[in-house]
């Protein structure tokens, strides 16, 4: 099961990795500003950016810690202290956004309109200036987390499950009725927030108004260096690039699972059930390749069990992927890493358990949140986190309002670059296998990194499908379920096992929902990752098949990476991904080449089978 990671970015309102550039406060324009709009001045406008980016370092740093605090100690205090930086901060950089406006007609420089802009669209759910307003506004933000991190589904006789536990359920149990009531289970601890997410929505709306957005949809799709209307048609091009390569998988994952459970319980014209995939929102399908894999004998890896027999703990793990970097060329992390990050579940308190990485200080205090697993699939994670924090130090030098990534989907593209070259040539490279399977069994590894990837991509779609039509009004409360599903029917062909309540709130069962975490980045950096692949693998010489290739040890692809990563938001995301690509154009061609043979396999299994749904 590949799990989605966040950033400090996802939780603090603006401090993502893709914005803790704007994570900014600043003194109000109508109190801190005498000059009328008319007669401000290019001159006025540099003399404000310094003054913001000064007021954005004082803030940036207590609102980090108050919500590194509460992630790895959640409370009553925590809480309490996470919720009122949250509202200071959210209230200063709302000001400040709506200062930045008043530039919008000011005859400027390029450098200079970047950063007016990265300001006024840094927010993720901006405050209203009613005080009152505002600090409702963060309540709910931090309710609506501490109602997620501290959810657990508990029976009639009191025995009691927390998200991680059902989740290790789902990814190994095959027994239809237990799969089916933790899947109910944990969606009971979403309910209670419909009306806390609803009343925020129209927080966050009335906030964005004040900046001149007509809601926060617009808000969210105009962060991308085009039009906001013009974005959603980018992301359905790419959608359409993958789309026939899902269904493939999608037709053949049907199949096998109706031979498992039945075709009474697996129909196979309709859409899959969505608890038997092997994970609690049905994003990713790997915990299911026992089902789904080739008849023939497979030599897969079994990095789970040779860390075990190699007395890996999560230490000796994260320090293996500390020296895939190095490899790379990269300085090594600072002691301050090794003491401050959270890389198991503490004994007696709630965190959130869900892998992030940080960056308290927006220079060195680099950190990872993780309750580690020792199993294959955690390796690969902690080495995505990884990705995120050598970003993170790589813009570190560039101007605060430049301190992220080219778009948000760049962060965690970078993440899933590094864990593709986690491939049998660099587990034989480091010990953990003896041998490199032959290219007989590309097959079933192609097949395995698909049902997390391939399988992941319409989900990541969809979720804000659903939710920009939700913050423009298009789809009402009593709806948000109903919608929930249609989209989920349409991109994923995945359906509810069972009929959903009127009360229920599916949607905040996924973490980045109530998190207020934008999505689409995962679904761009799925299309991203695999073109950084290719890039880097011909840089690094690698001539074999794509699939095969790791990028270990190749000081020259560190060195074009870190040409990328150093530069941070100081240029439109298009100019990025150029300078490593060579293109300025995202192309989800790359998947097409990389998993060239698992489709011509998957078409030869799908003869005479039913796609579709």
């Amino acid at each position: 099961m590949f799990k989605l990671k966040m950033t400090m970015a996802a939780v603090v309102v603006g401090l993502s990795l893709t914005g803790c550039n704007t994570s900014a406060t600043a003194e109000t324009g109508t109190a801190g500003s005498t000059a009328s709009t008319q007669n401000l001045t290019a001159a006025d406008a540099k003399a404000f950016l310094t003054r913001a980016q000064n007021e954005i370092a004082k803030i940036q740093l207590p609102a980090a810690h108050a919500q590194w605090s509460y992630a790895t100690n959640i409370n009553v205090d925590t809480q309490a202290v996470s919720a009122y930086m949250n509202e200071q901060f959210a209230t200063k950089v709302a000001a400040l956004a709506k200062e930045a406006a008043r530039f919008n007609d000011v005859e400027v420089d390029a450098d200079t309109r970047r950063k007016l802009d990265l300001l006024r669209n840094g927010l993720t759910m901006p405050p209203p200036s009613n005080p009152e307003k505002a600090e409702r506004l963060a309540k709910i933000g931090s309710e609506l987390g501490g109602m997620y991190g501290s959810g657990e589904y508990c029976r009639d006789d009191k025995t009691c499950f927390s998200l991680v536990e059902m989740s290790a359920e789902m990814a190994t149990s095959r027994d239809y009725d237990t799969l089916l009531e933790f899947w109910e289970g944990w969606r009971e601890v979403s309910v209670p927030m419909k009306p806390l997410y609803e009343e925020q929505v129209n927080l966050a709306n009335e906030g964005a108004a004040e900046l001149g957005f007509a809601n926060v949809s617009e808000l969210w799709r105009g962060k991308y260096d085009m039009p906001a209307d013009e974005f959603p048609q980018e992301l359905d091009r790419l959608w359409g690039q993958v789309e026939p390569f899902y269904e493939a998988l999608h037709c053949h994952v049907r199949a096998k699972l109706g031979e498992h459970y039945g075709t009474d319980k697996v129909p196979q014209d309709k859409p899959i059930p969505a608890h038997l995939l092997g994970n609690m929102w049905a994003q990713t399908w790997g915990n299911v390749y026992d089902l789904v894999k080739p008849e023939q004998e497979m030599k897969v890896p079994d990095v789970t069990g040779a860390l075990k027999s190699q007395g890996y703990d999560e230490i000796k793990m994260v320090k293996q992927a500390e020296s895939f970097f190095s490899s790379l060329g990269f300085e090594e992390l600072p002691d301050t890493f090794w003491e401050r990050s959270m890389f198991e579940k503490p004994e007696g308190r709630d965190v959130q358990c869900h892998a992030s990485a940080w960056n308290l200080d927006d220079k060195d205090d680099l950190r990872i949140k993780m309750c580690i697993q020792k199993t294959g699939e955690e390796f690969n994670v902690i080495h995505h986190e990884l990705g995120h924090n050598y970003y993170q130090r790589a813009y570190k030098d560039q101007p605060l309002l430049y301190r992220g990534s080219a778009n948000d989907g760049f962060h965690e593209a970078i993440g899933d670059t590094i864990a593709l070259s986690i491939t049998p040539k660099y587990l034989k490279q480091i010990g953990l296998i003896d041998t490199i399977p032959d290219a007989s069994n590309d097959i079933g590894m192609l097949l395995q990194v698909a049902l997390d990837k391939i399988a992941f991509i319409p989900f990541g779609l969809m979720v804000d499908q659903w939710r920009w039509k939700v913050l423009a009004g298009e789809v009402t409360p009593e709806n948000y379920n109903d919608v929930w599903w249609e989209l989920r029917n349409k991109y994923q062909g995945v359906m509810a096992p069972v009929d959903r309540p009127a009360d229920a709130f599916d949607p905040g069962a996924k973490y980045h929902v109530p998190a207020n975490v934008p999505y689409t980045r995962y679904f761009l950096a799925h299309i991203l990752q695999f073109q950084f692949h290719q890039a880097l693998c011909e840089i690094a010489g690698d001539e074999g098949p794509l699939n095969r290739c790791s990028i270990y040890g190749s000081e020259e692809a560190g060195t074009a990476l870190n040409n990328m990563l150093e530069m941070g938001m100081s240029e439109p995301w298009q100019n990025a991904l150029e300078t490593l690509t060579g293109s300025p154009k995202m192309d989800a061609s790359t998947i097409q080449a990389y998993f060239a043979p698992l489709k011509t396999w998957l078409d030869e299994q799908n003869q005479g089978r039913q796609c579709g749904w």
